[in-house]
């Protein structure tokens, strides 16, 4: 993890500091939201992607064209982060989260319109960055992602309502919400360097299954992590009524009648249930789901499915030269696999 490591020491200060100076500018009534949601930390992965997919090249390609003054990297990799951090602010609203990062989220403490509101900024923020660099194939890869990502939200919505058991119709949630911000993240990057269709088309395959690893990788850790390392209460997604992939799982693996009254309980309590707050008997049955999940394999069932992402994701960086930035992004893929929160 050398590489990746070094990349994070270099790189975080000159991206916290830009995405610090542009929030400070933020109207007063959402600037200390928007500060909120971005000191709570996280992993800035986003902007570091676009970063890295900037200095890559393919093989037999000694560099890419280098970037003018007028088109330096770091708006365009930040956008990425106030993008991200726009759709945080909304999903921990339609989630009803109280903790985000371990921090207590930033509706409870500023109010539900100045947090609306604070999302909304950041995302146009976040698109007249991208804007400013003059190019409709950057804009229009991140339109298409916020596309892609409200409709992976609405789709989890509806599936919270009616929840049924569809590892496929699960998959095509999670990458619509989670995976195709980070493929825009990767792709803006080698769009703005003119790395080349050879890097383009890596930075396209790299960063749709590294965005569906990660976010298998969250389910898995959303049953097997400690609440303490993790930031959030164990078995969250469940007390939201929610279905992953390790619950899935379970229930495919139990008699059938099981299989239906469970379900029944949690379109129940996705329905019903106080934004996560649960019933003494509900905790009961719910406690009882989250050690069923763990002792039946179905956390490292999840793992192995994000594990075959991450060697999808891996393929995809063959044909670019193997340099620093290329290691560095090998790296994440293996971060991403065996991470505790």
């Amino acid at each position: 993890m050398h590489h990746l490591q070094q990349f994070f020491k270099d790189e975080l200060p000159v991206i916290n500091d830009y995405l610090g100076r542009e929030t400070r500018q933020l109207p007063e009534l959402v600037r200390p939201v928007a500060e909120h949601v971005l000191r709570a930390g996280g992993k800035r992965l986003r902007p570091l992607l676009t970063i890295l997919f900037s200095r890559c090249f393919s093989a037999g390609k000694k560099s890419p064209d280098p970037l003018p003054a007028s088109r330096d990297i770091y708006p365009l990799a930040c956008a990425m982060e106030f993008l991200h951090s726009a759709t945080l602010l909304h999903d921990d609203i339609l989630d009803g989260s109280d903790l985000r990062r371990g921090q207590t989220t930033a509706h409870l403490i500023f109010g539900r319109t100045e947090t609306i509101l604070a999302g909304d900024v950041l995302l146009a923020l976040g698109n007249r960055l991208v804007a400013e660099y003059g190019d409709t194939r950057l804009s229009w890869r991140v339109a298409d992602a916020i596309m892609r990502t409200a409709s992976g939200e609405i789709q989890e919505l509806e599936w919270i309502k009616n929840p049924t058991l569809s590892q496929e119709h699960y998959l095509e949630i999670i990458t619509g919400k989670t995976a195709y911000l980070i493929q825009a993240s990767c792709h803006c990057g080698a769009l703005v360097s003119n790395s080349g269709p050879a890097v383009e088309q890596a930075a396209l395959d790299f960063g749709i299954n590294l965005g569906i690893a990660f976010q298998l990788t969250d389910d898995a850790l959303d049953y097997s992590a400690k609440a303490e390392v993790a930031g959030k209460p164990v078995g969250n997604d469940l007390r939201e009524g929610k279905l992953t992939l390790p619950l899935i799982s379970y229930l495919e693996s139990i008699a059938e009648h099981q299989r239906h009254e469970t379900l029944a309980w949690i379109r129940d309590l996705g329905a019903t249930s106080d934004h996560g707050v649960l019933s003494d008997q509900n905790r009961a049955r719910h406690d009882q789901i989250i050690q069923a999940v763990r002792s039946t394999g179905c956390v490292q069932q999840t793992l192995d499915r994000a594990a075959h992402f991450v060697s999808l994701a891996d393929n995809a960086l063959s044909n670019l030269e193997q340099t620093r930035e290329c290691t560095a992004l090998r790296e994440a893929l293996h971060h991403t696999l065996h991470r505790e929160k």
